[in-house]
């Protein structure tokens, strides 16, 4: 079955040109044109995939997100003309899996599409590093099949990027992995990346898993190198 995929952006030459080249790959497209209706069609509809706007009328692509995180680890490519990197590390703080920059070639926006597509087959199949099962780390619970992180018994709530980060590093210790390293193999970018993700999903995570995430036990640092799991 062909994947469906929601397009939110007020410019309506950019939806025609990205539904355009989606539909000759070969997927389902549906579009809106603000934030508002965005956030409906994606209530309605349940995309697999959602490329979002940042600027929008009625609802900006920031709130849309933030919504849409509330109810949905759906994958959110964000779609900014902005160069500044704040706006940017917003849209990755608020739940989002990527983002592009304006003006964007077709290459590396499929790209992206086709590696946060097949990101979230590789988990709804379960197939992710083979693993199944509960392990503990500490006071940590990873649950591989019903992808669950829990601390001291209590559940915590992470988003499909930060399970499989987590997953990632915690089946690997002591491993040390360079950003780039991380990007290629959880992300599943060669080319596209940008490391910044890596950063801040790492941040995201610290702030959900560790006791005082200024002085984190599970995910280190090692500076020069990159991040591992202890605990």
């Amino acid at each position: 079955m062909e994947n469906k995929i929601l397009v939110v952006d007020d410019e309506k030459s950019i939806v025609n040109i990205i539904s355009y080249n989606l539909k000759k790959e070969g997927y389902e497209v549906i579009t809106a044109n603000n934030g508002a209706d965005g956030y409906k069609m994606f209530d309605e509809e349940k995309p697999d995939l959602i490329l979002l706007d940042i600027m929008m009328p009625e609802m900006d692509g920031y709130e849309v997100c933030k919504k849409i995180r509330e109810k949905s680890n759906v994958p959110i490519i964000m779609l900014t003309a902005r160069a500044e990197e704040v706006d940017k590390v917003i849209g990755l703080e608020l739940g989002a899996d990527d983002y592009v920059t304006k003006p964007f070639g077709n290459r590396e926006l499929m790209a992206r599409v086709k590696a946060n597509l097949r990101r979230t087959s590789a988990f709804s199949s379960k197939n992710v590093l083979d693993a199944s099962g509960s392990v503990k780390f500490g006071d940590l619970e990873i649950d591989m099949e019903r992808y669950e992180v829990s601390k001291r018994g209590e559940i915590i709530y992470l988003t499909l990027r930060e399970f499989e980060l987590l997953k990632f590093l915690a089946l690997q210790k002591p491993q040390i992995f360079s950003r780039e390293s991380l990007l290629e193999k959880v992300w599943g970018y060669e080319y596209f990346g940008d490391v910044r993700a890596v950063d801040v999903t790492i941040r995201r995570l610290r702030e959900k898993i560790e006791d005082d995430p200024s002085k984190p036990t599970y995910i280190i640092t090692k500076r020069g190198l990159g991040y591992y799991f202890t605990c």
